[in-house]
């Protein structure tokens, strides 16, 4: 069954280019494009406008965890929304959004037991940050409000949140919160000083982190907000135990420790929450979207520590209201639509994600044979190709722009969706792939790669 009447794809981009803005538009043509045409999806493929088969190597936007047309998920959202399709937060509740709180409280670790549900990651980031400050005024501190974050962290659109992004090209020409923030080195590996070890390389970041806070001084810092993985970075996996001396510090220095796990969670790394279970760190809170509901629906949120929530039932400022809230709050359709997710994670999901994640690692690694490529990095079920213009000097290739989106039209033509980054290519697949279909991605990736170089040296844009 349809859900709109009859439209051609060409049809359908046309009225693209005349009436949408899509996200992240360049000014030289925004309102005046279209981007590719895709009509349907089922299971890890999606179908383009040239009628081509594509494994969705992004899983949508690291969210389409459970893949798609996966009728469950569907009926789901079709019953809670013949039974209630919408609630109004202020005043009134749904039985769904309290389970799914209730629920949720099964795997957070430690004491984060509630949850603040928002309409997608940037909201549910945006909320925590408003939280912290909100939690400092009532505690009598309204100077504790810098922000501690990364270069090469993303955060996502809204205005404190896009303020923690840590690429350059994403705040150039946008107006941000810039004197609130504190902005970091990337604990990138790949990218540490020739000669530094790993573990050299994590102290460095260590000094740098508690130097930050001498300079700036602990009573005006909120929060630090961080990925475990960073994701839209280039899959940057921190090394050794990096994640877990951060939260040390900043429970020594009274800074709340915010783990953004937008991408992270609901079994992108084999767990609901990977925080304490692949990293050994208990946020104070966390952030979650994306695969909270596989992308079915728009939801976000996020856990906060019991001890915030009672320390501010026990301050002088009974009075002081947390002034923050969507029209989409505790949305009746999404909690029903998480709750369901949450059972087919744990009905086989999240075991089955964490079989694939050897075959999957292991698969996109041996693409390092290929003299393009620098490095494969990842975890779970994520991973990050990059290349370079030589091993030796790591650098990104020239036009780096325009590399990935070049491995990424190649691949389309032999069945794969990529998410290019510049020079990178980012694989995240539905968690349901198979070993076959992981096999056929790296083949794919294998060629599309392939035949970039072929292209770089024609072009004398590359010479290896």
């Amino acid at each position: 069954m349809k859900a709109l009447p009859p439209i051609s794809l060409e049809k359908a981009a046309n009225l693209a280019i005349d009436h949408l803005i899509q996200p992240w538009p360049y000014a030289g043509s925004i309102g005046n494009e279209t981007r590719g045409m895709v009509s349907e999806a089922e299971g890890v493929y999606v179908y383009d406008d040239k009628g081509r088969r594509l494994i969705d190597g992004p899983a949508g936007m690291w969210c389409t965890n459970a893949g798609h047309r996966n009728k469950e998920l569907a009926d789901t959202l079709h019953a809670q929304a013949m039974a209630l399709s919408y609630n109004t937060p202020w005043y009134t509740s749904s039985p769904p959004a309290a389970v799914l709180a209730e629920r949720l409280a099964q795997y957070t670790p430690g004491d984060l037991n509630h949850f603040f549900f928002t309409t997608g990651g940037s909201t549910a980031v945006e909320t925590a940050l408003r939280f912290a400050w909100f939690y400092n005024n009532v505690r009598g501190r309204p100077e504790k409000k810098k922000l501690l974050c990364r270069e090469g962290g993303y955060h996502g659109s809204t205005y404190l949140a896009a303020s923690l992004n840590g690429n350059p090209r994403s705040r150039n020409w946008m107006d941000n919160a810039e004197d609130a923030v504190i902005r970091l080195s990337s604990p990138d590996p790949f990218r540490r000083p020739e000669g530094m070890t790993p573990e050299a390389f994590t102290n460095q970041l260590v000094d740098e982190f508690e130097t930050a806070i001498e300079s700036h001084g602990a009573e005006n810092i909120a929060a630090f907000v961080g990925e475990p993985i960073m994701a839209s970075g280039g899959v940057i996996v921190p090394s050794g135990d990096y994640f877990a001396r951060i939260r040390q510090i900043c429970a020594r220095n009274d800074i709340l420790f915010i783990a953004d796990e937008v991408v992270t969670a609901f079994g992108r790394l084999g767990h609901i929450f990977a925080s304490e279970a692949r990293f050994g760190v208990v946020p104070d809170i966390i952030t979650f979207a994306k695969g909270v509901t596989s992308g079915y629906f728009p939801l976000g949120g996020m856990a906060v520590s019991d001890r915030l929530l009672e320390e501010l039932r026990a301050s002088n400022h009974p009075e002081a209201m947390f002034g923050h809230g969507y029209t989409y709050t505790s949305h009746p359709i999404g909690s029903a639509v998480a709750l369901r997710n949450l059972d087919l994670l744990e009905g086989g999901i999240l075991d089955h994600a964490r079989e694939m994640e050897p075959h999957f690692q292991a698969g996109l690694k041996s693409l390092e044979e290929l003299e393009l490529v620098g490095e494969v990095r990842g975890m779970g079920l994520m991973a990050c190709v990059e290349c370079v213009a030589d091993r030796e000097t790591r650098n990104p290739i020239r036009l780096d722009t325009e590399v990935g989106n070049r491995i990424d039209r190649h691949c389309q033509e032999l069945g794969l969706l990529v998410r290019p980054l510049y020079h990178m290519c980012v694989m995240s697949p539905p968690l349901i792939i198979d070993r076959g279909q992981i096999e056929e991605m790296v083949s794919i990736l294998r060629e599309g790669i392939s035949r970039t170089m072929e292209d770089l040296r024609r072009e004398g844009i590359w010479n290896n």
